[in-house]
C-alpha cells in the first residue's frame, strides 16, 4: 500500500472523515499541524514530494481511522485489478509482437529493462526515487524523462512481462492516404486473378479510370497487399490449389518400420535417350522399376517401348524370382499399374470400375496388398527420387553421345536427334548404372547412415520373414488373365482370334471363366480357373487366329484405332461446306410466266356464254391450218347467229 500522499490524492481518493477537496485537505492539515508531527518513533510524519511541483506528503496514520479503512480496502481493490490488468492490456499479444520483431529494438527492449531495475535497485536500497532516477541516468547516458516515461508504459504491469512493454513504438511518418473501399477492391480483384497479371498493370488500368490525384503510389499498393492478404490467399487465387499445397509442408513418413521386402514402390519412367529397337522403330525407351521402400534399393527393372502392363508384370516377376513376395506395393494409378492384370480384385483399384467376376491380377492373387499414391504428388512416391539420383547421369553417359534428348523440350543439346543408341548398348548401360547406385556408399538416409543400399537390404533380408515364391506362384506371375465364356456346344473357348478346347470345359458350357496364359505365345494353350479360383484344367490351342502375341495384337488394335481415326479426320476436314450452307446457296426457283392477253374473243357455243378466245395463226403453222381455221371459224359464227 502507498503510504505517503499529497494532498491532491487524498482528495482524489475520496474518504470518508476527509475533505473533497484539495484546499479543504491543505487546511484540515494545517489547522491539525500535520507537518509538525511525528510518529512513535519519533520520524517525521510529513516530507517533501519527490520529482517535479515539490509540496508535501503525508503518512496514512494521520488521517482518521474510518479514512485509514478505506484507504486499505481501496488498496486491495487496486491489487485485484492490477491482477486482472495485464490481460485487458493484452500481455500475450504484447509478447506476440514482441517475438517479431528484429533483433536491433529487442535489444533496446533489453536496455530499457535493464535501466528499470537498476532504479529500482537504487529504491530498494534506500535512495528516494528521484535520487535513483537522477543517478542511473547520468550512468547510463539517458534523460531521466526517458526514464519516467519507461516507468509509465510498464505501470500496472507484472515485472515479468516488462520486457515486450519497453519494446520501442516506431509510428509511421507520413499521411495516411485515405483510399475509397471500391477503388481498393477494384485493384485487388484486378490483381488477384489466375492470369497473374503484374502489380504494376493493374496500377495502370486503376489510373486510366481514376486519374492520379487521389491515388496512392504503386509501391503503397503493393504493400497493401502484402500486408492485407496473407500470402496463402495470394498463392490459391494466383497460382492455384497445386502451388497451395506446396506451402503445406509433405508428411515425412517413417520407413524404418518395414524391414527388407515387407514394402516396395514401383513406377515407371521415360528415359531422356533415343534408342533403335531391333525393328528398326526408334523411340525414348520407358523403364518399369521396382524398389524396396525400407533400403531403397532397387530390386527389379524391365524395359519396353512404351509403359504397359506386360513390364510392369515383368518387373515384379523378376522381384519374385529373385528375393520373394512383398507384403505392401505403393503403386502410380496408372492405367498400366492398375490394369486387371496386374492388380484387378483389388477394392480400392479406381483407375477402372472394379467388377465382381474380374479376374485377379497377379499381385492380387499372391497376396500383395495394393496402396494408391497420390497423383502428381512426388512426395508420395519415392522412387521418383531414385530415378533423379541415376537416370539423369545415365543418358548423358559417353557411351549413349549423340542420343541425348534432353530432359526439357527447351533444353535439347545442339546434337539432338544426331544418332540412336542401340538397344542392347542402351540395356548395358542402364545395368551398369541401376548396379552402382545401389552399391554407392555414403547414404544418409535414417537407415543407411552411410552404407549403401545393397547392404542395408542384405543385413535386413537376412533376418527377416521373407515369402518366397513357388515354381506355380512364378507361372501365375509370368501368365495373363482374361475372362471368356464357355461357348455351346463343346464349351471351346475363343480368345484372341484362336480357339481353345480340353474335355474338362464340357461340364461348363454357358459359364464365365478365366484363363492364365503366356502373352508371349498364346498358342501355347491357357490355364483355366473357375470364378472362385478353382482350377479346372489346361486347354490347348485348336485353331491359330492372325496374332500369337498379346502384345502384338494390342499393337494392331492400336494402329486400326489410330487409321481409322485419321480417316475419320480427313474425311471432315475434306468437305468445307455444310449442307445447310449448299442450300442457302442455291438460286431462287423460277417463278411461273403469266398467261397472255388473247387478240380476239369469241362465244362458245352450249358454252353458258363463255367467251373463247379465237385461235391465231402461228408462224410454224401452215397456208392450209390456217385456211381451215379461218373456215371453221366462219362456219361457227353462222351458227351461233341462227341460234339467237
Amino acid at each position: 500500500m502507498k503510504e505517503w500522499l499529497t494532498s491532491s490524492e487524498l482528495a482524489d481518493l475520496q474518504l470518508p472523515d476527509m475533505p473533497a477537496s484539495q484546499r479543504g485537505i491543505n487546511k484540515r492539515a494545517a489547522s491539525e499541524g500535520w507537518d509538525r508531527r511525528l510518529s512513535e518513533l519519533g520520524l517525521p510524519l510529513a516530507k517533501q514530494r519527490d520529482g517535479r511541483g515539490g509540496g508535501l506528503e503525508f503518512h496514512y496514520s494521520l488521517l482518521p481511522t474510518r479514512a485509514q479503512h478505506a484507504l486499505v480496502a481501496k488498496d486491495l481493490a487496486a491489487k485485484k485489478a492490477v491482477a486482472a490488468k495485464p490481460a485487458a492490456r493484452g500481455t500475450a499479444e504484447r509478447w506476440t509482437v514482441y517475438d517479431s520483431q528484429p533483433d536491433h529494438k529487442k535489444a533496446k527492449a533489453t536496455a530499457r529493462l535493464n535501466v528499470l531495475n537498476a532504479v529500482e535497485a537504487l529504491v530498494r536500497a534506500g535512495q528516494p526515487k528521484n535520487v535513483a532516477v537522477a543517478t542511473i541516468a547520468q550512468t547510463e547516458a539517458v534523460s531521466t524523462r526517458s526514464i519516467y516515461d519507461w516507468f509509465k508504459l510498464v505501470e500496472a504491469v507484472p515485472r515479468g512481462d516488462w520486457l515486450p512493454f519497453l519494446l520501442p513504438q516506431h509510428r509511421g511518418g507520413g499521411r495516411a492516404i485515405d483510399l475509397p473501399a471500391d477503388v481498393w477492391e477494384e485493384f485487388k480483384a484486378d490483381y488477384l486473378r489466375p492470369e497473374q497479371p503484374t502489380a504494376e498493370a493493374c496500377y495502370r488500368r486503376l489510373k486510366g479510370k481514376y486519374g492520379q490525384d487521389g491515388l496512392p503510389a504503386l509501391k503503397t499498393l503493393a504493400r497493401r497487399i502484402e500486408s492485407d492478404v496473407p500470402k496463402a490467399i495470394q498463392v490459391v487465387m494466383r497460382e492455384g490449389t497445386e502451388a497451395l499445397e506446396r506451402l503445406y509442408p509433405y508428411q515425412e513418413r517413417d520407413r524404418s518400420i518395414y524391414h527388407a521386402l515387407e514394402a516396395v514402390n514401383a513406377d515407371g519412367h521415360k528415359c531422356d535417350v533415343m534408342v533403335r529397337w531391333p525393328d528398326g522403330e526408334i523411340t525414348r525407351p520407358q523403364v518399369v522399376t521396382v524398389q524396396d521402400l525400407y533400403s531403397n534399393k532397387i530390386i527389379g527393372w524391365r524395359v519396353d517401348k512404351s509403359l504397359t502392363s506386360t513390364g510392369v508384370r515383368l518387373a515384379f516377376y523378376d522381384v519374385f524370382r529373385d528375393f520373394g513376395i512383398p507384403d505392401h506395393t505403393y503403386l502410380d494409378n496408372g492405367r498400366e499399374f492398375a490394369s486387371k492384370l496386374i492388380t484387378g480384385g483389388a477394392p480400392t483399384r479406381y483407375r477402372f470400375k472394379v467388377k465382381d467376376d474380374e479376374p485377379l491380377g497377379v499381385l492380387t492373387q499372391l497376396g500383395v496388398q495394393v496402396h494408391w499414391t497420390t497423383p502428381y504428388h512426388g512426395q508420395s512416391k519415392p522412387i521418383e527420387r531414385a530415378f533423379r539420383d541415376w537416370a539423369g547421369d545415365m543418358a548423358k553417359d559417353p557411351r549413349l553421345a549423340g542420343a541425348y534428348t534432353g530432359n526439357r523440350p527447351d533444353a535439347k543439346p545442339s546434337n539432338y536427334g544426331n544418332s540412336a543408341a542401340p538397344l542392347d548398348v542402351f540395356l548395358a548401360v542402364l545395368d551398369e548404372y541401376i548396379i552402382e547406385a545401389n552399391a554407392r556408399t555414403g547414404r544418409r538416409t535414417k537407415v543407411c547412415k552411410g552404407r549403401s543400399f545393397d547392404q542395408v537390404f542384405a543385413d535386413s533380408y537376412a533376418q527377416s520373414p521373407i515369402r518366397r515364391a513357388s515354381g506355380e506362384q512364378l507361372c501365375m506371375a509370368m501368365l495373363a488373365a482374361e475372362q471368356v465364356t464357355a461357348r455351346a456346344p463343346d464349351g471351346s473357348l475363343h480368345l484372341m482370334d484362336s480357339r481353345f478346347w480340353s474335355e474338362c470345359l464340357t461340364g461348363h458350357i454357358g459359364q464365365r471363366l478365366t484363363v492364365r496364359f503366356d502373352p508371349e505365345d498364346i498358342t501355347a494353350g491357357v490355364h483355366v480357373y473357375r470364378q472362385d479360383g478353382v482350377k479346372i484344367g489346361f486347354a490347348e490351342c485348336l485353331e491359330v487366329g492372325a496374332f500369337n502375341s498379346l502384345d502384338a495384337a494390342r499393337e494392331h488394335s492400336r494402329k486400326r484405332r489410330e487409321y481409322m481415326k485419321a480417316v475419320k479426320l480427313a474425311a471432315k476436314h475434306e468437305v468445307t461446306m455444310s449442307i445447310a450452307d449448299i442450300a442457302a446457296a442455291m438460286p431462287k426457283p423460277a417463278t411461273a410466266p403469266e398467261t397472255p392477253a388473247p387478240a380476239a374473243v369469241r362465244l362458245v357455243a352450249g358454252g353458258g356464254g363463255r367467251a373463247m378466245p379465237v385461235p391465231q395463226a402461228q408462224p410454224e403453222d401452215s397456208e392450209e391450218l390456217i385456211d381451215f381455221r379461218e373456215r371453221l371459224a366462219r362456219g361457227l359464227k353462222l351458227v351461233s347467229d341462227r341460234l339467237d
